[in-house]
This record gives structure tokens, sequence and C-alpha cells, in this order.
């Protein structure tokens, strides 16, 4: 077994709290650790976690790209679902918005409350 594991991807935003509560709402995630610019969340059952991170001249990503020297997407997040249509609508309850690009059936694309683009996907259906 590698002696280093991955512990958390680290998502940079005007307000780390604002996105945090989006993510914990979105995912039923719940705070591991927090300070005045910074919050760690994760699954209730342990395992990799996801943060957040105030940064005062953050630049929301552009996505797909458009135009060299914009602020380019660096990576989004892909978050499997059963109800395709159904969670995208209860993302965009709770504050995403929907992309106006979908490049695939299976996959909505989302933009989280500070910009950052993710993915909703189902797996293939079995017939």
């Amino acid at each position: 077994m590698s002696p280093t594991r991955l512990s958390t991807v680290v998502l940079d935003a005007r307000d780390a709290h604002e996105l945090a509560g989006f993510y914990l709402r979105l995912l039923g995630y719940v705070v591991r650790a927090e300070e005045p610019d910074w919050v760690l969340i994760g699954p209730p059952d342990g395992g990799t976690g996801l943060s957040f991170q105030t940064e005062p001249e953050y630049v929301p990503p552009v996505w797909p790209t458009r135009n060299p020297g914009e602020q380019q997407m660096m990576l989004h997040l892909d978050i499997e679902v059963d109800d395709l249509e159904g969670e995208a609508e209860r993302a965009v309850r709770e504050g995403a918005t929907l992309h106006a690009h979908q490049p695939q059936d299976d996959v909505r694309v989302l933009l989280d409350p500070s910009g950052h683009p993710f993915c909703l996907w189902r797996p293939e259906q079995e017939e």
C-alpha cells in the first residue's frame, strides 16, 4: 500500500462557506473542518473530501474554451446519479445553473454558484 493518499480536492471561490453549503446540500456531505476562509466537507461515513478556499481574486472558469487568455476550466467534478433529470432540477433549485452547452445525452453540465462546471451523469441503463 502506498504511504500517500488523496484526502481532498480544493476549489477556490469568492466565498468558501457559501460554496461549501451548496455542495453540502447537493451531496449530503457533512462539515469535517472549517476556518474563516476554508471549509472541508466529506461523506458522513468517511472517504475523500472536498474543500473550499476563499480567494478574493477568484475568477470563474470558462467552459467550453472560447477565447485564449480567459480563465480556463482546470478540473470538474463528475457526480453519478440514478435520475439525471430529477437531480439536475434539484441542483438548479440548490443554486446551480444548467449550462447552455450539453455535449452528451447521459450527462448534464451545470455550473455551481461560483461558476465551476460539474457534471451529473448516469450509468448506461441495462436493457
